[in-house]
């Protein structure tokens, strides 16, 4: 080794064991102020973002599709004002989720936490009556198709629990399958939902009743949580899911700039950060930020 190296090193070493014996010396009062700083400083985060917070980069990777499963569907006559009713969804048409929609069994429905959700069916196993080729369709579960106890749920029950069923919309439903078949097996998964735009927050109620329908949800498309936050008094406050895909609270809204988050099934959050003006009113509708 030459003297020059030999010369850095030693000067490295005898630094370092300067600084250490430095901080050893420290008084014990100035190592514990700053220990509950840093301590008091990651409470502080966390409370202001209870979602986030020192976990916003362990991002969660995106919806996937699911594995596929067996199930039967069926199909129901309605329109786009009527196949979202179990939901909240008003109109289909207006509010991007078109015809090519189903209502779900009790089990997928979840109490109203599948509303939203997204799947991918096809016809099979019944050559009779599945359309040539297994075409897919692509449907967004918007409805409730209720449980018929006093019929088997092999014959006439179709949604009784625990059935996985499909009552389509007649559109949807003979994409894949034959008028006459009344009810076919089929194959479905989840799958991402593709929406355009923005997710989508419509306030109704009164100044001691909020009420907001939350609609056009991406990735998987249905809701776990959702929190609101305003931009003067009102902190992080949980909204209760009321039924379908609305969300309610009693605390006081009006006359604030609202942020809210969404918590989606999988386990992602989607924050729309001051997505009303202060002077909002109940009756309209806002855009937030969707997921990718």
């Amino acid at each position: 080794m030459s003297p020059l190296k030999s010369t850095t090193m030693q000067r490295g070493v005898a630094l370092s064991t300067l600084l250490l014996l430095l901080f050893l010396t420290l008084p014990a009062n100035v190592l514990a102020s700053s220990s509950r700083h840093t301590l008091t400083r990651s409470r502080n985060l966390i409370a202001s973002d209870p979602i986030e917070g020192v976990h916003a980069k362990h991002h969660k990777k995106k919806f996937a599709p699911g594995p596929w499963k067996q199930a039967h569907a069926t199909f129901y006559e309605g329109s786009a004002t009527t196949y979202g009713g179990a939901c909240g969804y008003d109109d289909l048409s207006k509010e991007g989720y078109g015809t090519e929609s189903a209502a779900l069994s009790t089990t997928l429905f979840n109490d109203g936490y599948g509303c939203g959700s997204c799947y991918e069916i096809k016809c099979v196993n019944d050559p009779q009556w599945c359309k040539p080729g297994q075409p897919s369709i692509f449907v967004t579960g918007t409805d409730f198709c209720p449980p018929n106890y006093a019929l088997p749920s092999n014959n006439g029950g179709w949604c009784n629990p625990p059935n996985h069923h499909f009552d389509l919309s007649k559109t949807a439903f003979l994409e894949i399958a034959e008028y006459k078949a009344g009810i076919v097996p089929v194959q479905y998964r989840r799958v991402p939902c593709k929406k355009q735009g923005g997710i989508r927050f419509t306030i109704s109620g009164n100044p001691y009743y909020n009420k907001v329908l939350v609609w056009n949800v991406a990735g998987a498309g249905d809701i776990k949580m959702v929190k609101v936050k305003g931009s003067q008094n009102l902190g992080w406050t949980n909204m209760k899911r009321d039924w379908g895909q609305y969300w309610i609270t009693d605390a006081k809204c009006v006359g604030e700039s609202l942020t809210f988050r969404v918590i989606a099934s999988d386990g992602r959050s989607s924050t729309s950060w001051h997505v009303t003006p202060e002077n909002w009113q109940f009756g309209q509708t806002f855009e937030g930020k969707n997921f990718k």
